[in-house]
């Protein structure tokens, strides 16, 4: 009997524990978008779009905690993301196995596919490092210019060629 009343208490404390957590964690408020092709969209508070690719793993987070999606941690295939630009002191972050690309205001996609990942800035600049490293090894890039991140080797910005572009986009519905 005791051993019943015992288990009993843990669940209850459990139970507590999971309420206080979820308590304390705003949810991020974005709203599914119908765009008719094999995409995702997402529509956030703050005016950012997220475009997810069909199978596209990935979850936005809410690190500040004010109820406001500022982080996107992909682990396959791409996003197409539209951030507005942010207050100074604000960023936007998308976290992939290799790389970090945070920005304050742009339109720029990111793919994950085994062991790199690749950064393409539509409008606006994004800051790409590699997640492994404390921020030394980062660059910044511009309208048309992307990065290839692997595990080792220099990140080097370069323009990509209109048919890199279209094929990515395309697989974004755009």
């Amino acid at each position: 009997m005791s051993s019943i009343v015992g288990c009993l208490g843990v669940l209850f404390v459990y139970a507590i524990s999971v309420a206080a957590a979820a308590a304390q964690a705003p949810a991020v408020s974005c709203v599914a978008a119908n765009t008719g092709n094999a995409t995702q969209t997402l529509r956030c508070d703050g005016g950012i779009t997220v475009i997810a690719e069909n199978g596209a793993r990935f979850t936005l987070n809410d690190t500040n905690h004010d109820g406001r999606v500022d982080q996107a941690e992909l682990s396959a295939k791409a996003l197409l993301l539209e951030v507005p630009k942010q207050p100074r002191g604000k960023t936007f972050q998308v976290n992939t196995p290799q790389a970090i690309a945070a920005v304050r205001g742009t339109r720029w996609a990111v793919d994950v596919a085994e062991n790199k990942t690749s950064v393409f800035v539509a409008n606006g600049r994004v800051a790409v490092g590699r997640r492994s490293t404390d921020g030394r090894q980062r660059v910044v890039l511009g309208p048309g210019e992307g990065v290839d991140v692997e595990a080792t080797g220099a990140l080097t910005v370069k323009r990509w060629a209109p048919a890199r572009v279209a094929a990515l986009m395309a697989r974004l519905g755009q």
